[in-house]
């Protein structure tokens, strides 16, 4: 049983049968003799998610597999847990000792329960025997137990094709688990096994999906926001705590930075940014945040960049934007067309915050007809007219550190010596 790691989550020290959770292991199981590794990453996550669940919780390993219990509903613990990054499933399920008495007596109970509740009578038994000392095969108990649910329940028929109801039980050497409803988990590698990045989180569909895909691929991740401010009102800003909230409810939570950009853009229009203004903001922006990235040990930025899906997001401007950062830039939907980001940002919750209205300060100064080929030549000129170094340390000098919870109906929490945006 895996201990608390110094995270303040509730745990049991002595799990009882009876409900749990299966949690099926995502594709940390092709790892080798690092494995643990990763193991160790998705349970210290798993505990960070319990924090606040209201009861005590435990956390067993089995072979590629996490069971999950505690003196808490099922049904949040299942909730709690399709949160985390790297599970391939999660399952509700009945944990019983491995004697084929008391598998015979759940699996029928289970199925008593279920085809009252259900519709349609056909079921089907799959068992899967970890323990290979257990007396019986798998198939074999599969046939047992379809034997023995037929004899006390004979308004049901097999149906191993397309069963209304399918039994999963997995017989391990001290205890079996019973479980007939599968989530799909969110898969991947847990969260901070890859690495820290930073993130520029702007208020649209396509850089909290980007944060999504960038956390699922192992990297822990804060936010940057740049805001139009003082030429902008606060909406981007509560757009953004509110998408970097929802999208800590997968990771172990990450600070919010917002930068006001407004004066330092007009300097860009003022040193005759012209068609180059967007790129010139872009460059300025990831500039800033690879300082920014430095201060906080992120490795890398991540950007919601589609390859040619506006005119900043241009083969040649991406190359521009990229020769102003000290890290790399990691763009996860680089060849994702804008329907698919969408469908994405509904399916993990970000959708419907990136509807709401808000002055984005990417349109703040734009020219009426940006450069899609903007030149390094051209943008390094517009850039000697201003102190570059100055104005990257100004903007650092007065960022905003949020500490986005999950609660929606928090007040965002600002550190100390920060000022809470102003309501619109």
């Amino acid at each position: 049983m895996s201990g608390n790691a110094g995270v303040p989550a509730p745990r049991a020290t002595s799990p009882s049968y009876g409900p749990c959770v299966l949690l099926k292991h995502g594709e940390i199981f092709l790892k080798g003799h690092n494995r643990h590794c990763f193991t160790e990453r998705l349970h210290d996550n798993l505990r960070v998610a319990l924090r606040g669940i209201g009861g005590s919780t435990w956390i067993k390993t089995a072979q590629n597999v996490t069971v999950l219990g505690g003196q808490v509903p099922q049904e949040a613990l299942v909730e709690r847990a399709r949160r985390v990054i790297g599970f391939n499933s999660v399952e509700p399920a009945q944990r019983v000792p491995s004697t084929l008495e008391e598998i015979t007596r759940a699996a029928v109970e289970a199925l008593r329960t279920l085809s009252a509740e259900r519709p349609g009578r056909g079921f089907a038994v799959r068992v899967k025997r970890r323990d290979k000392q257990f007396p019986l095969t798998s198939s074999r108990m599969a046939a047992h137990l379809g034997a023995r649910v037929l004899e006390e329940l004979p308004g049901l028929h097999v149906d191993l094709t397309r069963p209304d109801i399918t039994l999963a039980v997995e017989i391990d050497r001290k205890e079996t688990y019973l479980s007939w409803t599968r989530y799909p988990g969110l898969t991947g590698l847990p969260v901070g096994s890859s690495g820290r990045a930073l993130v520029l989180l702007s208020g649209g569909y396509d850089s909290p999906v980007a944060a999504h895909r960038a956390m699922r691929r192992g990297l822990s991740c804060e936010f940057v926001h740049f805001s139009g401010a003082p030429y902008t009102n606060p909406a981007s800003v509560y757009k953004a705590y509110a998408l970097a909230r929802e999208l800590n409810r997968s990771q172990p939570p990450g600070r919010l930075h917002v930068i006001a950009l407004g004066k330092a853009q007009k300097q860009l229009a003022v040193a005759g940014a012209g068609r180059l203004q967007v790129v010139a903001q872009r460059r300025l922006m990831v500039r800033t945040a690879s300082a920014l990235a430095a201060r906080t040990g992120a490795q890398a930025l991540v950007t919601g960049d589609s390859l040619g899906q506006v005119a900043s997001q241009t083969l040649a401007n991406l190359v521009a934007v990229d020769e102003a950062s000290a890290l790399p830039i990691l763009r996860p939907l680089i060849g994702w067309e804008k329907q698919e980001i969408i469908d994405e940002a509904r399916s993990i919750g970000t959708a419907e915050i990136s509807t709401l209205p808000d002055e984005d300060c990417c349109r703040l100064l734009a020219p009426p007809r940006a450069s899609t080929r903007a030149g390094l030549p051209q943008l390094r000129a517009v850039e000697k007219r201003l102190d570059l170094d100055e104005v990257t340390a100004a903007l650092l000098d007065n960022v905003q550190v949020m500490l986005p919870g999950e609660d929606a109906d928090a007040a965002p929490e600002v550190s100390p010596g920060c000022p809470a945006p102003t309501p619109a």
